[in-house]
């Protein structure tokens, strides 16, 4: 795609939601399950009585946070979100504390959203267990070649299932209720037993049960990741960008919203308990254990209770949910090459990460994030329970960051003197709903970070750490790289050389040498001559009486190796050169072979490779190959005529 059809890839709001809200709509899928499992640490009962505790807490800081991020989308509309946000209020550091941050959070997303929907989709396909990172492994690959395609594309594949994944949770939660209303709604399968608490857990003080319920509710809080992805997007949606962006931030709100207090009250009415993976066993029935049982998730459960009797509707949610997790994977991959390449343009991270792809998409950026992702996979074997702890520390940083950094915009505004009446109202309005959003962000990222530090989020800390570090580093080298070739007004980078002392490296007479020198002459340098190495004085004298026997009108230097070298023999030539006349070029050619097949390539070049790699570092030593084409590399030319991947710069058409 050429760089002016950019303006095609713009989405309207019915692809934007798919897109974009993919990863918040799927948390609904797992957050409950992380609520159950760790109120479940405490027995059955505990977890009835306070799982609708924690969901309307996830509920008030999910409606917080999606408030606080219209004011984000309609004030910073250019696509940096909370990473300019951060930069512009709070300063750089601030914004790469951010956009380390975030970068952390995309890549735990598709490791989390892969991971989960491998789980639940075993819930209809039970032939799936026990090779789940495979197949979570080869998922990341085929998002990662849908993504390649670009945004648009990948939002019209994806539209149809997220939407799917809406209907089936909107059908099971209407079907549930009926069923309750009738008092015709089965209880689940682990409905039938009683959940013991954990050994350590039996006798629960104020204190330990205070922490356990904050520890539910930051795992719960899992559900608000993927809101933040609307406001770094914000270029990607059609005009009035802005407007489309806040509606469908509150589209996307109030469906996460009321999909999640649906699940979890379903989850209280058929009596739903989920033991932790780590300490299994804790089913009881009349008492005793119940060997071999295999938990279903939450929405695998809710399927076989509240679609009792008809296998289609069980068989249709356990196949959207998994399809759902997989592709909000999809949110990351949309959001972590866009901040990727703004990180990349202030130089922070490598300038390949800002080029666009052959389909316009910031292609690098999409495979260093499947890479990162499917390390995350192997390392912790698809688990979703054990990845989800590093999870949303993250996310949290960011919402506590930006939300500050909005109150530093709103009180800069207000202090301008020609603002109108309506318009400083509208200001502190906006204002007091970041800083709620602040507050109650930051409350949860404590949290988070007391309850799950020890138990993984310190591993996420540790990554944001290591990349803020490392960003900084590029950006000083960036620093230095410019400084060091900035052109001063001295003209001194514009003087001209006194002479051009040109060499021709010779092994042998033969058609690639010939070539060289002819070029070299061509170029009419103020000396020429032709350098060998006498690494075997019989080969040397034959050379030497050849190129007599050939009239060759140019000087044949002979350099001793009494230790057979190539490369060292040639450097301390040339570096005698440049101590004899410093302002001399000293320009080396270098005959080499062209040839089509890579394994040929071994058999060739390895002395001119080494040689070029060390005349580089030589300074005022300058280095041309000069190719010779064997019959093998004939017609390869054709398969570089296209476009190459990347190929499309910023700017470029």
């Amino acid at each position: 795609m050429r760089s002016d059809r950019l303006g095609e890839t713009l989405l309207p709001k019915k692809l934007a939601l798919p897109v974009f809200a993919s990863d918040a709509l799927s948390s609904v899928a797992y957050a409950p399950d992380e609520i159950l499992i760790t109120l479940g640490a405490a027995g059955g009962s505990f977890a009835a009585l306070h799982s609708w505790q924690i969901t309307l807490g996830v509920v008030f800081v999910m409606a917080v946070v999606v408030a606080s991020y219209r004011q984000n989308v309609h004030a910073y509309p250019s696509g940096g979100g909370d990473y300019e946000v951060a930069t512009v209020n709070l300063g750089p550091k601030a914004g790469l504390t951010v956009g380390s941050a975030l970068l952390v959070d995309y890549t735990l997303t598709v490791a989390v959203s892969v991971s989960s929907g491998v789980q639940n989709a075993t819930a209809a396909l039970p032939i799936i267990q026990g090779h789940q990172v495979v197949i979570a492994v080869a998922l990341v690959i085929l998002l990662t070649a849908m993504n390649l395609r670009g945004v648009r594309e990948s939002g019209k594949v994806f539209a149809v299932p997220v939407y799917g994944f809406i209907f089936g949770i909107a059908m099971l939660a209407i079907v549930g209720f009926i069923r309750k209303s009738v008092g015709d709604l089965p209880l689940s399968a682990s409905g039938h037993y009683t959940l013991a608490p954990q050994d350590h857990l039996s006798d629960l003080g104020q204190l330990a049960m205070i922490f356990l319920l904050l520890r539910a509710f930051s795992s719960g809080c899992a559900a608000l990741t993927g809101v933040e992805a609307i406001s770094n997007g914000v270029p990607a949606f059609k005009k009035p960008k802005s407007k489309n962006a806040a509606t469908t931030l509150l589209l996307m709100g109030s469906i996460a919203v009321v999909m999640m207090v649906s699940i979890i009250t379903l989850a209280a009415w058929t009596k739903i308990h989920m033991q932790d993976p780590d300490a299994p066993g804790r089913l009881l029935l009349n008492g005793h254990p119940v060997p071999g049982y295999q938990e279903d998730t939450v929405l695998g459960q809710l399927a076989h209770a509240v679609f009792a009797g008809f296998t289609p509707g069980v068989v249709y949610v356990s196949i959207v949910t998994g399809v759902i997790l997989v592709l909000a994977a999809n949110t990351a991959f949309n959001g972590f090459p866009v901040l990727a390449s703004i990180l990349a343009r202030d130089g922070f991270l490598p300038r390949q990460l800002h080029t666009r792809g052959d389909r316009l998409a910031y292609s690098n950026g999409i495979l260093f994030l499947a890479g990162a992702a499917i390390f995350l996979i192997i390392m912790y074997d698809a688990q979703t329970t054990r990845l989800i702890q590093l999870y949303i520390v993250g996310v949290f940083v960011s919402f506590t960051t930006s939300q500050t950094g909005m109150i530093r915009h709103w009180n800069r505004l207000l202090g301008k003197g020609d603002v109108s009446l309506s318009e400083r109202r509208r200001m502190h309005r906006s204002r007091a709903i970041n800083a709620v959003g602040a507050v109650m962000a930051g409350v949860v990222l404590v949290v988070v970070l007391l309850t799950k530090f020890t138990h993984g989020a310190g591993y996420a800390v540790g990554a944001m750490v290591v990349l803020f570090v490392m960003m900084m580093a590029i950006q000083r080298h960036y620093d230095h790289v410019k400084e060091e070739l900035e052109v001063l007004d001295d003209g001194e980078e514009q003087l001209l050389p006194s002479r051009v002392h040109a060499i021709v490296l010779v092994s042998k007479i033969h058609k690639p040498t010939m070539r060289a020198l002819a070029y070299a002459r061509a170029t009419r340098p103020s000396v020429l001559e032709a350098l060998t190495v006498d690494v075997d004085p019989d080969e040397t004298k034959v050379l030497q009486s050849e190129w007599e026997r050939r009239d060759i009108p140019i000087t044949l230097k002979v350099v001793a190796s009494p230790y057979r070298e190539i490369t060292r023999p040639v450097l301390r030539y040339v570096k005698s050169v440049r101590r004899d006349s410093p302002r001399d070029v000293v320009m080396v050619y270098i005959p080499e072979y062209v040839v089509g097949k890579w394994y040929e390539q071994l058999l060739h070049n390895q002395s001119a490779l080494r040689l070029k790699s060390r005349l580089l570092f030589t300074p005022g030593v300058m280095v041309a190959s000069v190719p010779w084409q064997l019959r093998s590399s004939q017609g390869q030319e054709q398969r570089f005529d296209g476009p190459a991947p990347g190929s499309v710069r910023r700017g470029r058409r």
